[in-house]
C-alpha cells in the first residue's frame, strides 16, 4: 500500500535524490513521483521489490494450482456422469437452447456477484 506521505514531485526527488533513496530503503515503502501533479513513476528499494515479485509469483502459482484442481474435479464429475448415463445429447436443433441456458446462467452469476 502506498503511503500518501510518500508522494512527491519529480523535481523534489531530483534535488534530494540521496535523502529520498535513504528514506525509501529505511521505510521499505514505495515512493510515488509526480509530474504536473499526476503520478508517473514508483520507486521502491530492490529488496522490497524482489519480495513483492516473489509473493506475486507464489500467488499466481497457487491460482494455477487451484484452477487445475477445479478443472480436474469437473473432468472427474463429467466422466462419472457419463458412466452413469447422466447426460443429454444435443444436436443442431437443440444446441442453441443449451447455449442460451449457459448464457443466462452466466449472466445470473455475474449479477449476483455485483450485489
Amino acid at each position: 500500500m502506498i503511503n500518501l506521505e510518500n508522494i512527491h514531485p519529480l523535481t523534489d526527488f531530483k534535488r534530494n535524490v540521496k535523502q529520498f533513496i535513504e528514506r525509501t530503503k529505511a521505510t521499505k515503502s514505495p515512493l510515488v513521483l509526480t509530474v504536473n501533479g499526476k503520478a508517473e513513476i514508483v520507486i521502491q528499494d530492490a529488496i522490497s521489490f524482489q519480495e513483492t515479485q516473489k509473493r506475486l509469483e507464489q500467488a499466481e502459482a497457487e491460482v494455477r494450482k487451484l484452477k487445475l484442481e477445479a478443472l480436474q474435479r469437473d473432468i472427474n464429475l463429467g466422466a462419472e456422469q457419463l458412466r452413469n448415463g447422466q447426460y443429454t445429447e444435443y444436436n443442431d436443433e437443440t444446441l442453441p437452447g443449451l447455449l442460451q441456458k449457459i448464457k443466462e446462467r452466466g449472466e445470473r452469476r455475474l449479477h449476483s456477484q455485483e450485489d
